[in-house]
């Protein structure tokens, strides 16, 4: 079978630009086209795309989301404190207690079973009332309707608005009650704080 000869002095035309260029120098396209090394052009991806599937359109395993429960907060002992005597301010030692400012939340006492309702063999769960103290009655701090808190604390005739006073205390001002003596604190073991729309 006959050899072909290697170019060593040989000349080409380049079928891209027709100038001339020395053979070794040549390479040949996927088109098929003859042409210089310098003016090579590789294959457009395009041309040859990669095939694809469909857009998946659900999970294997799914579960739909879940509505979570509202909840209370649990409030120390003792955690309501009087301002001043004739105020009907309310400081309110809450440590972490992640609030809203400006939200209505309802205080409730300790969990216990309802008054004159259930049999002894079928409680029927409630909460409390707060202890009343300096004036203040657990009833009323206890109402339906909640009270609009102010987070932070109220000293001095304002607001104490630091971020460690934010985090863990905030004030609300009581109806119709006013403080005897200012500065006592009180409420109670088991009092809490949330959502006015929870139930027992």
């Amino acid at each position: 079978m006959p050899k072909y000869a290697s170019g060593k002095y040989a000349k080409a035309i380049s079928d891209r630009s027709g100038l001339e260029f020395p053979y070794k120098e040549m390479v040949r396209e996927w088109n098929g086209s003859f042409v210089h090394v310098s003016e090579f052009e590789p294959k457009q991806p395009q041309l040859e795309p990669k095939p694809m599937n469909g857009d998946s359109i659900s999970l294997r395993n799914i579960r739909p989301d879940r509505t979570e429960n509202d909840v209370s907060y649990s409030l120390p002992t003792d955690a309501f404190e009087t301002y001043s005597s004739g105020s009907r301010i309310i400081n309110v030692t809450a440590p972490g207690h992640g609030l809203t400012n400006g939200t209505t939340y309802r205080f409730r006492g300790q969990p216990t079973t309802a008054p004159g309702t259930g049999t002894p063999t079928n409680a029927v769960f409630a909460y409390a009332d707060p202890e009343s103290f300096d004036g203040i009655s657990g009833s009323n701090i206890a109402k339906a309707a909640g009270y609009s808190i102010t987070t932070g604390l109220y000293v001095s005739d304002a607001r104490v608005s630091t971020d460690y006073a934010v985090a863990n205390f905030f004030f609300f001002t009581v109806d119709t009650d006013t403080a005897t003596k200012g500065g006592v604190s009180g409420g109670g073991l088991g009092c809490s704080v949330g959502p006015v729309t929870l139930s027992a």
